[in-house]
């Protein structure tokens, strides 16, 4: 009988040792199972948020790069607009260089000169202030008494160089100031200078 429990308990410890083994074996292959699936979920989600880094940065850059083109274009334009500002500053400079008082005055003695006494009425010329005893005294000198009848000077705040004249009495007039003169010049000049841009 007593060979019979010894042997009972070592059938049982047998048992034990081995369902404790089973047990312990399934345990470590879970807890495997459960780390190799931990280990590729990670690199999943690190390989998911490496991907979105560089689609952001991608997107960054691309945004980077457009803006900066998009600078240029507006510097070069605004660079343009300035080179057009200071052609025309230019050509309205030597045009106001061009019509002096005594330059002037030849002009304006031309036109009275040309014009048939029949096509006149009263002509009006209109002047830059300064200029008024210039342009007089050329008028006394170079115009006859015939052609000074129903000539009437006037004086003008507005007028930084040239002259304007009216042959019907101030109803319509010639543009003959730096103003006009300088633009006539300009829209020859400007497309020249235009196209010269175009390229840049």
């Amino acid at each position: 009988m007593a060979e019979e429990i010894k042997e009972l308990i070592e059938k049982i410890r047998s048992e034990g040792v081995k369902a404790g083994e089973d047990k312990a074996r399934t345990i470590e292959l879970d807890a495997i199972k459960r780390a190799r699936q931990i280990t590729a979920d990670a690199e999943a989600e690190a390989e998911r948020i490496l991907n979105e880094a560089r689609e952001s940065t991608s997107r960054m850059e691309e945004s980077s790069r457009s803006s900066l083109k998009q600078a240029a274009r507006d510097i070069i334009i605004g660079l343009k607009k300035e080179m057009l500002a200071v052609l025309n500053k230019i050509t309205l400079s030597h045009v106001r260089k061009a019509l002096t008082a005594e330059e002037t005055g030849k002009l304006i003695a031309h036109l009275l000169k040309e014009c048939k006494a029949k096509d006149r009425g009263d002509i009006i010329i209109s002047f830059k202030k300064e200029d008024a005893d210039k342009l007089t005294s050329v008028f006394v000198s170079e115009l006859s008494d015939e052609l000074k009848k129903g000539l009437v000077l006037k004086p003008s705040e507005d007028i930084r160089g040239g002259f304007t004249i009216s042959y019907d009495h101030g109803k319509s007039y010639y543009d003959f100031t730096d103003r006009a003169l300088a633009e006539y010049i300009g829209s020859y000049i400007r497309p020249k200078f235009s196209e010269i841009l175009k390229d840049i």
